[in-house]
């Protein structure tokens, strides 16, 4: 069965500032879940996707921090990961899919260590640094219903202001804000 694109929840959806549940077991659906998800994120030029990021609140997450560069796909899926070590200071310009446009530099840790299971329900431990523990850590975030922004200074906050109402103007009335194409699409109806 071929995966699906996934409507991306856009800043304004509630889904994004809520705590995602620890995941209990891997099944067939989950496993289509997960799929879907890459290809969500391959399609949408992501180098990380959380599952809160298409309105499902499982604390999993993947990322593919070399397909840009090399065009191969070799994504890594963390279920209900833990970043059990962290030191140093980096600070790297990040963007997010489920805010469109922004991009600013946010102080993170330089070195992590991250616990989780694969899709196999294989555990599995990685040690990671500079960019590839900012992309975990920031889809990490998502999970516990924080965004980059959250981790921006009171100044960056009022300059991207703007930003955020427009996007936020898009959210419905129950909550629920996608990205462009479906929005698009609810307005024509």
């Amino acid at each position: 069965m071929k995966p699906n694109v996934l409507p991306v929840r856009i800043y304004g959806d509630e889904t994004l500032i809520k705590i995602s549940e620890h995941v209990e077991e891997i099944n067939d659906e989950l496993l289509e879940f997960i799929a879907d998800l890459k290809e969500t994120m391959y399609i949408k030029d992501g180098v990380g996707l959380a599952a809160p990021q298409v309105g499902v609140l499982k604390r999993i997450f993947v990322i593919d921090t070399e397909f840009a560069r090399t065009n191969k796909k070799n994504p890594i899926v963390f279920i209900n990961p833990e970043i059990t070590q962290k030191d140093g200071i980096f600070i790297y310009e990040e963007g997010c899919l489920s805010l469109p446009g922004i991009f600013e530099t946010v102080r993170r840790f330089e070195n992590i260590t991250v616990k989780a299971k694969n899709e196999k329900w294989q555990d599995f431990e990685m040690k990671v640094s500079d960019y590839v523990a900012v992309v975990i850590q920031h889809e990490f975030d998502h999970l516990n219903g924080v965004l980059f922004i959250d981790h921006l200074n009171r100044f960056k906050k009022i300059k991207i202001s703007p930003i955020l109402k427009r996007l936020k103007m898009t959210t419905d009335s129950e909550g629920i804000n996608v990205d462009e194409y479906l929005i698009d699409n609810r307005r024509k109806r």
